[in-house]
Parts: structure tokens; sequence; C-alpha cells
């Protein structure tokens, strides 16, 4: 059992080991000075997290903090939409700036995203 005067210096070192910026500083942010690098870790942080190449366009998340991903629809040989019916919904994903960090948020699950080699400033909302 811990003494009563090492209590206080446990729990401040167990509090300085968990810190972390809280979700709920998160500011809704677009990308200031898109860069290839920025670009790219846009591009890999999709790609992964959809486990195959999706198709961005180069100004992604500068005017805007919302990212909508939606899946190709299938094509018959014929280049008419294939006949069936789309389950999947599309995909949104939210940038936010948390101090100087560029997080991109899943909407499906919450799921946090550092975008490496990017600057974000707060959106004008």
């Amino acid at each position: 059992m811990l003494k009563p005067h090492f209590a206080l210096p446990i729990c401040l070192l167990a509090l300085a080991a968990c810190k972390h910026v809280a979700p709920d500083a998160d500011q809704p942010a677009v990308i200031t000075d898109p860069t290839e690098a920025s670009r790219a870790a846009l591009q890999e942080t999709i790609n992964s997290v959809f486990d195959t190449v999706v198709t961005l366009a180069d100004d992604a998340l500068t005017d805007t903090s919302v990212l909508i991903i939606e899946r190709a629809i299938p094509r018959s040989i014929e280049g008419a939409p294939a006949q069936g019916a789309m389950m999947e919904g599309p995909v949104r994903f939210d940038l936010m700036t948390n101090g100087a960090d560029c997080v991109l948020v899943d909407s499906r699950d919450g799921s946090r995203h550092l975008l490496a080699n990017t600057s974000c400033e707060a959106a004008d909302l």
C-alpha cells in the first residue's frame, strides 16, 4: 500500500506520462501552403485507411475542412453503370488542428491520423 505522501508525486508522474492534446481542443482546419510532402502525407493516410489507392485532388482540404470519399461506380463493358445496389455510403473525414498538429478524423469510428509534413490553420466557419 502506498503511503499518503507518495500518492501525489505518483499521480503527477502518471499525468505527465499520459500528456497528450485532448480531442476537445480540436478546431476544424484547412491545409496551408500545400507541398508535395503534405500532399503525399494525405495520400498515404487515405490509402492506408482504405487499403487501396484513392485518387485525391491536389487541392484537397485547402478550402474546406471536410473530405468526402466515395467509391467509384462499377461500370459495364459498354461504360454504363453496372446493375445492383451500392451498399457503401461515402466516408467523411474532418481535418482538425490541435495545437501544432494537423489531424485527420475518420467519421466512421473517430480514429485520428496525424498528417506529417503538413501545416494547417483553423478554418473560418
